[in-house]
């Protein structure tokens, strides 16, 4: 029977106080009842010493008491668990064959309270580990709530089990420093993000609405539009989704135009006035841009060339809406948006930059300048990351965070502007494929724990060579003539794979290749497909919690 190790993935110092093994009497050779093991930590050295255990006594089938502490003695030793740290102890592994299960005790320095978790849990996701105070303790109100409360990951077939604090994962950059650059964050990211529809096999990418992954921790959208051109181009009223869009202030309206620009506008129609905002006595008069506003594109949401709904066309404004409506809730967070050009659309990227920059970009809604921004600079606003080409009125000023410039199929790029180093390698054709793109993806990983930010949180030029890209790293593939190579497939079977690496091995010195460092140990930003499917967000919770890392080191 192999033996447990426990990996502390928190800035919390942990203690492992008590082990106890339990039998499923369904399971058990003599149905004599649940049997409890009990094994108690004591000593007075920091390595503290497992005394013999003790269990309670049983009855058999014919009433005859069984002796007590005959089964599961076992001593443990070095019980210390400091953050970011991996302890192989000396308890076996629950035995499946006999439905057992191990309750695990663990004390943090200085508090009264302790945690407890059984394993395996009710299920094979993660588990909540939460505080409990001592019986004596309960009434008292002077002793402060806990304050945290810890996740827990078990992978029985590696006898390993992991331990991330607990967030909350719609607001889960409110904890985090506000000077951080955003390179220098662990950012979870959806592929090809609106695409949770009914649509064709090879187009569908995610499980579950924009919103529900914002409200679980995604940070990251990936969206295709098709970009109809100017021509052809139909006009589309904005649709408003909180208070901060009723105002002609705050629509999502004209990108911001110094006096000085020589930047011309995108040209209207004439003949087609367009509808005046409704204005309160006290409200400015609207510019010509928000006027202009009114008539914004449609751009529609799509996958290569296809919609990403069979049930009819998806839009643009419809996906800002939920953006802008969980920023407005959340405020201490923001998204970063990649915007790609792709679709049957006649338009240019050219024409993509105009009316991004007519009808949607407004300061108080986008982060937009060319550059990498920290977070508080960041917050509730969606910081642009640019797949597209500008049109020349609007190249001296620049536009987002550039990836026009955009590597193909690549396991290890960088994009022309040097601002994303990414992995993209995409054409699974085969199932045997897929082992050389999650080889890639880990990669991918290691590059991004390697880099190092200076302590008021801009990167630190002379350890790391330069101001930090974005590290983009996708964990999505497909093969559109092979069903076996559709995203879901792929996803089923690289998710867990990444799971057990950030679990296990990511940040880790010793377990990388060669003479490969570890430096903050962040994943960058880490995109993926299907996560929250049937509410499974273990992947999500695992890129999120590799933060505490970086709050370590400051």
């Amino acid at each position: 029977m192999k033996n447990l190790t426990i990996r502390n993935l928190t800035i919390t110092p942990l203690e492992l106080k008590e082990v106890e093994r339990y039998e499923d009497p369904t399971k058990a050779r003599k149905p004599n009842g649940l049997a409890k093991i009990t094994a108690r930590i004591t000593g007075k050295s920091s390595k503290s010493s497992l005394a013999s255990p003790t269990a309670a006594a049983t009855t058999d089938l014919d009433g005859a008491a069984q002796e007590p502490g005959t089964a599961g003695k076992q001593d443990i030793t070095d019980v210390h668990i400091q953050p970011f740290s991996e302890h192989k102890t000396s308890i076996p592994l629950p035995d499946a064959s006999k439905g057992e299960s191990l309750r695990l005790t663990f004390s943090e320095p200085n508090k009264p309270y302790t945690y407890s978790v059984s394993i395996p849990g009710p299920s094979p996701r993660s588990i909540v580990m939460k505080a409990n105070l001592p019986p004596g303790l309960q009434d008292q109100q002077q002793v402060p709530p806990p304050d945290r409360d810890f996740t827990l990951i078990y992978m029985p077939h590696h006898s390993f089990l992991a331990i991330f604090s607990s967030t909350h994962l719609n607001r889960w950059m409110a904890e985090l420093d506000p000077s951080y650059p955003l390179s220098a964050l662990s950012i979870p990211g959806t592929h090809n993000s609106p695409t949770c529809y009914v649509a064709l096999p090879s187009v569908r990418c995610q499980a579950v609405s924009i919103r529900e992954q914002l409200d679980n921790g995604v940070r990251f959208l990936d969206v295709r539009v098709s970009c109809p051109s100017p021509s052809s181009r139909s006009p589309s009223p904005i649709k408003t989704a909180s208070p901060r869009l009723d105002t002609p202030d705050s629509l999502p309206g004209a990108f911001p135009i110094s006096p000085t620009s020589t930047r011309t506008e995108t040209p209207t129609d004439t003949n087609s006035p367009a509808p005046q905002p409704e204005l309160s006595p006290q409200a400015p008069e609207p510019t010509c841009k928000d006027k202009e506003k009114a008539k914004a594109p449609n751009l529609s949401l799509v996958h290569s060339a296809f919609p990403v709904a069979l049930s009819g066309t998806r839009y643009f404004h419809d996906l800002l809406s939920e953006c802008y409506a969980f920023l407005d809730a959340n405020p201490s967070e923001t998204v970063l948006m990649s915007i790609k050009r792709e679709g049957t659309g006649r338009g240019t990227d050219q024409n993509l930059s105009t009316y991004l920059a007519a009808h949607y970009l407004t300061p108080d809604r986008w982060y937009f300048k060319p550059e990498i921004p920290t977070l508080e600079q960041a917050r509730g606003r969606i910081v642009l990351v640019r797949r597209f080409h500008l049109d020349p009125s609007l190249q001296a000023e620049g536009m987002g965070i550039d990836g026009s410039v955009w590597p193909d199929n690549c396991a290890d790029g960088m994009c022309g502007s040097g601002r994303i180093r990414i992995q993209d390698y995409y054409e699974v054709g085969q199932t045997q494929h897929i082992k050389k793109k999650i080889g890639f993806a880990k990669e991918g990983l290691m590059r991004a724990a390697q880099q190092v930010y200076g302590p008021s949180g801009i990167p630190d030029s002379e350890a790391a060579g330069g101001p930090m890209p974005l590290f983009i790293n996708f964990l999505s593939g497909s093969n559109f003539f092979n069903a076996s190579c559709w995203p879901e497939k792929i996803a089923a079977k690289i998710n867990p794979h990444m799971i057990e690496y950030l679990c296990m091995d990511h940040g880790a010195p010793q377990k990388q290749p060669g003479e490969l460092t570890v430096g903050d140990a962040g994943t960058g930003i880490v995109v993926t497909d299907w996560v929250g499917n049937n509410g499974d967000w273990d992947l999500i919770r695992c890129i999120v919690g590799w933060n505490a890392r970086l709050q370590l080191t400051r």
